[in-house]
C-alpha cells in the first residue's frame, strides 16, 4: 500500500466545509486501519491565481491507498472534486470550491500527461509545503 500525501484548498463559498466534505471523501478511498493524518488548515494568500482571487484555505492529509496506480487515485480525486461542486473552468487557477492535488504516491516518479509524481511545485508553495511539512518528517 503507497503512501499517498495531497493538498487540499478551496477559495469558493464555505471553505472549511469544503474541505472537511473533501477529507470525508478521501477517507473512504484510505486503507481502513492505517494513519490518516491530517495537517493544520492555513488561510492563504491566491498565488499564481487570476486577479482578485479570494483567499484560499488550504490542508495536507497522508494516508495510505489500498490501490497500486496513481492514475486511477486521479480518477478518483476528481470525482470527488466534481461530486463536491467544482465545475470546468477555461482559466488556469480560477477560483473553486475544492482543488486535490496529488503530491506524492509512495516512492513512484511519474511524468505523465495528466500527473507528474512527485508533484513538481511542491517546494514552490508555501501553502503546500507548510502543511506538507505539519504531518510529513520526510519532506
Amino acid at each position: 500500500m503507497p503512501r499517498v500525501a495531497t493538498a487540499l484548498g478551496s477559495n469558493l463559498g464555505n471553505r472549511e466545509a469544503n474541505i472537511s466534505a473533501a477529507i470525508a471523501e478521501l477517507r473512504q478511498i484510505a486503507s481502513v486501519g492505517e494513519p490518516f493524518l491530517i495537517a493544520s488548515l492555513y488561510d492563504t494568500e491566491p498565488q499564481d491565481c487570476p486577479p482578485d482571487s479570494p483567499r484560499f484555505l488550504n490542508t495536507a492529509v497522508d494516508f495510505h491507498y489500498s490501490g497500486i496506480d496513481p492514475l486511477k487515485l486521479l480518477e478518483q480525486t476528481q470525482a470527488i472534486e466534481k461530486k463536491l461542486g467544482r465545475e470546468p473552468h477555461p482559466l488556469r487557477n480560477a477560483p473553486r470550491l475544492i482543488d486535490i492535488d496529488i503530491l506524492l504516491f509512495g516512492d513512484i516518479t511519474l511524468d505523465h500527461p495528466e500527473l507528474q509524481l512527485p508533484h513538481p511545485r511542491i517546494y514552490e508553495r508555501p501553502f503546500v509545503l507548510n502543511p506538507l511539512r505539519e504531518i510529513r518528517n520526510d519532506i
